[in-house]
């Protein structure tokens, strides 16, 4: 293993920080765990839906997870969207059905009301519209993370270019620069969404746009102290001395020596990013409906406190995870960068 990891990384310091990190078994644990969680929530077609993934039917294959077949095809006249499990398979029919055979946008109606406890057929219970508890968290997670890394990515972005520039060449851009970050911190975030939101349809997009617009400011505060110490530095003063464009000197010289606040905050905000659109779509801020969403069934909990605990109990489960696993991860990440950790 020790031979892999050194052809794999070939910088001693990394090798070092990855070291710290791998001897933190919680962390790993939690980084593999947040990769399966990540990985199921983007295919979850395969393990929540209402059509099978293959069939035979009447002696044809079909592909319904792949491709959408009219009605028609089967015989059926009086509707216009598929419902395989209303066709009868006869002798040399079969289907292959996902794990979970709801979708998130599916109601069932063989439920008298609404929101239903956990049963064989909705293991998590069902909402306020009789749609399924488990499909709908599988798939709002993929949306989490997407806004999540979205934001994170986007303000990232914004922060080390305007961190970089400001603290590479300071006077008149680092002017601009700090006052342009004073003045949106210092704006009511909350009352620009509402007014946001009233103007424009939210979806997905719009949100991380929005954040990312107002959560750069941290990271250019950083960026640019990490450059304003490196710009002095030997190697620095070296490569402008020997006719280095100043792209080449920030890029190639001094970036890669300020990425250790880059990498040891990112679990953190990303963690944050998704208790923030939860907090949107809880005050129905965010995501609009019928999307899967955390923070909407958080709210039908507050709704059904006392009758659906269900709907408590499940989303509040999963949000706590999901962070705590991040968060195992930055706490991780931040010892290995930490310059007083023992050496690896």
């Amino acid at each position: 293993m020790n031979i892999i990891e050194n052809r794999l990384i070939t910088n001693e310091l990394t090798l070092k920080r990855y070291r710290r990190f791998k001897r933190n078994k919680l962390a790993v644990f939690s980084s593999w765990m947040v990769m399966l969680l990540i990985f199921f929530s983007f295919t979850a077609e395969f393990w929540a839906n209402s059509k099978p993934h293959i069939m035979k039917y009447q002696g044809e294959i079909y592909v319904p997870l792949f491709k959408d077949y009219h009605p028609t095809v089967f015989g059926r006249e009086d509707i216009y969207v598929m419902d395989y499990r209303s066709l009868e398979f006869k002798e040399g029919d079969w289907a292959m059905w996902p794990l979970v055979q709801w979708d998130p946008f599916e109601s069932n109606t063989a439920v008298e009301t609404y929101p239903a406890p956990p049963t064989k057929h909705n293991l998590m219970g069902t909402d306020d519209r009789g749609r399924d508890v488990l499909t709908r968290l599988l798939y709002g997670l993929r949306y989490s993370f997407i806004f999540a890394l979205g934001a994170w990515l986007s303000a990232y972005i914004i922060g080390i270019v305007i961190g970089s520039l400001t603290g590479f060449y300071g006077g008149k851009v680092d002017l601009l620069g700090m006052r342009t970050v004073e003045i949106v911190q210092t704006m009511p975030t909350t009352l620009i969404l509402i007014t946001i939101i009233s103007i424009f349809t939210p979806n997905l997009l719009v949100l991380v746009l929005f954040l990312a617009l107002f959560d750069w400011t941290k990271m250019a505060l950083y960026m640019r102290a990490q450059f304003l110490q490196l710009r002095k530095r030997e190697y620095v003063e070296a490569a402008k001395a020997l006719g280095s464009s100043d792209n080449r000197v920030i890029f190639k010289h001094i970036l890669p020596n300020a990425i250790t606040p880059v990498v040891t905050f990112s679990p953190f905000d990303i963690a944050a990013n998704i208790s923030v659109l939860s907090f949107l779509d809880y005050l129905g801020l965010g995501l609009r409906a019928p999307t899967p969403s955390w923070g909407e069934l958080l709210q039908q909990a507050q709704k059904y406190f006392t009758t659906a605990e269900w709907l408590v109990w499940y989303p509040s489960a999963a949000l706590i995870i999901t962070l705590t696993l991040l968060i195992n991860i930055g706490l991780a990440v931040r010892d290995a960068f930490d310059a007083k950790s023992a050496v690896g």
